[in-house]
């Protein structure tokens, strides 16, 4: 596997490299570039981001959890080419400077290229693009401030220009990576070309995003023997959405996501918006979220809330299942050895779901409690319902209980009332670092007084709430 990419202008090209090497322990040990900075080692802090540049625009991504692999085809800028090459300062930089945004200096690099990306992007809402850098010592008040100041400037031709390096400069290398020699890594350029390859080595670790797997390689020190890297099936990030249905592919990231669902289900969409950082939900794919199979994962209650349906293929063989009977018991889900996630598609449907977080911190903090409901109320009564939580069991599960207490009933609070009871039939929770058991039961007894007040036009929202 030959990797070629573009690094702060100039074209790299690497032969054979560690497939588990990250972008980040390259810079610093192999190219000297120490600007970027290793802090949390796990995709939290932002010290290390960098602005990966494809065929789908800009992106601020991890570089302590992006593997070399998923560089190819790409341009990527780092601190030290983010001013121009006669040395004028970026707008980000010359505004971090006049607002005072930097104290110690360790976070400012990262903080920096997050603001380069969105100032490429014409993103102007900070707060959102900035709550995945952490930064101890300036409030972020100043750091905003300049976000703000330099968001009007003009982007700078040489940044400008990495877009179109992307594919008429650098080599796809495509074919190289179609056959089927020895290799401990491939990358395959369409789902056909993963379902061969994937076939004949399903002991192969399936690497989409890395925010996951990167942490077995940086945190655990796994060191992983036959890797397949998904980033090239440009046919599995396609989101299609007709008047009957919507499909999204398992490569589709978190923000590509968001987008989509946001006219059709803002809430899900607004959940979206506190899931991780922007760095994570730019590498992070719906298909990982799903074959994680983590209880606390927060788009399969959504998915299975919208009555969703998972596509697997093996091979030439495809299979279809209801979300909800892809999670079998902890760690355990119902794939083949070499069957990966193509898609997952609900019906286009009138807007009843609410998706509720509930987690420590507002913005990239892992759920202690996520509910979603989809109730559909007719002149009155409830006609159907589903309800999904994560993080109430070892895997995402409906409150069917909850739910057959609501169907054929009033939709009234009273109801509402009397069917928090059924809680206890439907979960068990643990008590764990995030929640008690039954701080957990209370949360979701309460979830569904919001969702009632919720669908009844009353103000619920944290952020909208006034005291």
């Amino acid at each position: 596997m030959t990797i070629t990419f573009h690094l702060n202008g100039e074209q790299v090209s690497l032969a054979k490299p560690d497939p588990t090497t990250t972008l980040l322990d390259w810079l610093r040990e192999e190219r000297g570039l120490t600007g970027t900075k290793e802090g949390c080692n796990e995709g939290d802090c932002g010290a290390c981001t960098v602005m990966v540049t494809d065929q789908s625009g800009a992106k601020a991504l991890n570089a302590c959890i992006l593997f070399l692999p998923q560089l190819h085809g790409k341009s990527v800028r780092t601190v030290e080419g983010v001013a121009a090459p006669i040395g004028t300062l970026h707008p980000v930089q010359r505004a971090m400077i006049d607002h005072h945004g930097s104290q110690c200096g360790f976070c400012t690099p990262g903080f920096v290229m997050s603001m380069v990306t969105a100032h490429t992007n014409g993103a102007t809402d900070h707060d959102d693009q900035l709550a995945g850098n952490l930064c101890r010592c300036t409030g972020y008040a100043p750091i905003i401030r300049a976000a703000e100041a330099a968001q009007d400037a003009p982007v700078p031709d040489h940044i400008a220009q990495d877009r179109s390096f992307t594919f008429s400069e650098i080599p796809r290398g495509e074919d190289a990576d179609r056959g089927a020699e020895p290799l401990n890594a491939l990358r395959p350029c369409s789902s056909d070309d993963l379902a061969r390859v994937y076939a004949a080595r399903p002991e192969a670790t399936l690497i989409a995003g890395a925010t996951d797997v990167g942490l077995w390689v940086t945190k655990h020190l796994r060191q992983l023997r036959d890797v397949i890297f998904l980033d090239g099936c440009r046919d599995l990030k396609e989101i299609t959405i007709s008047d009957a249905e919507v499909r999204i592919g398992a490569m589709a990231d978190m923000n590509h996501l968001r987008a989509a669902l946001a006219p059709l289900h803002p809430s899900y969409a607004e959940m979206l918006r506190r899931y991780a950082s922007q760095q994570v939900r730019a590498a992070a794919t719906l298909g990982g979220n799903i074959a994680n199979g983590s209880p606390i994962g927060d788009n399969p209650p959504a998915l299975i809330a919208l009555r969703a349906t998972l596509h697997l293929r093996k091979g030439d063989m495809r299979r279809s299942l209801p979300l909800q009977d892809f999670f079998i018991d902890y760690g355990k889900q119902d794939r083949a050895p070499g069957e990966f996630i193509e898609a997952v598609s609900f019906d286009r449907q009138p807007d009843s779901l609410r998706v509720y977080k509930l987690s420590k911190r507002f913005d990239q903090d892992i759920s202690a409690v996520l509910g979603a409901f989809n109730v559909t109320v007719v002149n009155g009564n409830v006609t159907a319902a589903v309800i999904a939580f994560g993080g109430m069991a070892a895997i995402p599960k409906r409150a069917t209980h909850v739910e057959e207490a609501l169907v054929g009933r009033p939709w009234t609070e009273a109801t509402v009332v009397a069917a928090q009871a059924a809680f206890d039939h439907d979960f068990t929770p643990l008590s764990d670092m995030r929640a008690s058991a039954a701080y957990r039961l209370d949360c979701a007894r309460n979830m569904l007084r919001r969702y009632f007040s919720d669908l009844n036009g009353a103000p619920e929202h944290v952020l909208e709430v006034q005291p």
